[in-house]
């Protein structure tokens, strides 16, 4: 399908000692042969470029802004200079590099939100590294929808959604303890979370009538209350609710039987009462070419589903399939909101 929007996409370097670098070359070096939409990149040049040659790569890198970056990519990396404050190794997370992290997430936002970039691509982040420097964040998630929230004045809920070629499927609470689920498992929250994923499928993605399948939270979806009481009392009214709103919708199922070829045959999404639920069969599904979409935000964010891979990083190994799926999405999700606003 010929693109339809002209602006690049803004691409995060993530954490700079994670394999974020190594498959962001990756996807220009193979720009042509693989269809990749033009990104610019955000982060430290001379990272990038002390990268590149650490795997073997010949790779014209350019500063510039994002009126050129489209026009630039075809020759160069163009790359919007975001430096880090301390030396970067390959493999070896350094805290005091963590304004230049956060700082290029939210750079790619706001030029997303301002309009000249299409899309938010963020590279993976390292928590555990950015809470050695005061991040107060539980994820990446949680961090873009604090953004939009200032950006906005508006109170949004983020909604995550892993997206492959055989499941799209999104947990209603995320980066929590298990023994936590029960307690903020809520009514409200499930609907507001199954009513964010049929507006933005229908936005976004092009479904006029999302077929959505609801997960139970307990083995054989509580049967009949014999194994909690939970099924019954908190999800099964949501999606009576959401049918009498007209939505295409199902549940609650025993999650055991909602994931081979038939059951998924008969639904578009799959919305699930928690992070394993959800990520475990995608990630089975989709282990390489799945995307992190985010939901319920102002702008629309993708990212590769893995991490830094610190092991990897600038070893050659490290596989941008889940990258170049992420950039495809987002181009592809920026193209049909250009679409819907002519």
């Amino acid at each position: 399908m010929t693109p339809t929007c002209n602006r690049p996409l803004a691409l995060t370097m993530g954490d700079p000692a994670g394999i974020g670098l190594d498959i962001s070359l990756d996807a220009w070096i193979n720009r042509h042969a693989w269809q990749v939409p033009p990104f610019l990149f955000l982060g430290d040049p001379a990272v990038l470029s002390d990268r590149a040659r650490l795997l073997g790569h010949d790779v014209p890198i350019r500063e510039t802004g994002c009126d050129q970056a489209s026009a630039a990519f075809k020759d160069s990396l163009p790359v919007l200079p975001i430096p880090c404050a301390a030396g970067v190794m390959a493999g070896q997370p350094d805290p005091a590099n963590a304004n230049a992290i956060t700082g290029a997430i939210e750079t790619a936002v706001r030029l997303t939100m301002e309009g000249e970039t299409s899309a938010v691509v963020t590279n993976p982040i390292a928590k555990s590294v950015l809470y050695d420097a005061g991040f107060q964040f539980p994820g990446h998630t949680e961090f873009l929808a604090d953004i939009g929230e200032r950006a906005t004045g508006m109170q949004l809920l983020p909604v995550m959604m892993l997206a492959g070629p055989k499941l799209m499927a999104v947990p209603v609470t995320i980066h929590i303890p298990l023994k936590d689920v029960p307690e903020q498992l809520t009514s409200d929250l499930i609907y507001r979370t199954c009513a964010i994923t049929v507006a933005d499928l229908k936005a976004r993605f092009g479904l006029p009538s999302p077929r959505v399948a609801v997960a139970g939270l307990n083995p054989h979806a509580g049967e009949g209350g014999a194994l909690g009481l939970e099924d019954d009392a908190i999800i099964r009214p949501v999606i009576e609710r959401l049918k009498s709103e007209g939505v295409d919708i199902s549940g609650p199922l025993p999650a055991d039987t909602m994931f081979h070829d038939r059951a998924r045959a008969t639904y578009d999404v799959a919305v699930c009462m928690y992070h394993d639920q959800a990520l475990i069969p995608a990630k089975a599904l989709g282990f390489d070419d799945s995307v992190n979409v985010t939901l319920g935000l102002p702008f629309i964010r993708t990212s590769p589903d893995h991490g830094t891979a610190f092991s990897l990083a600038g070893k050659g190994i490290a596989r941008a399939d889940s990258l170049l799926a992420a950039l495809r999405m987002a181009r592809q999700l920026a193209d049909n909101a250009e679409r819907d606003a002519d």
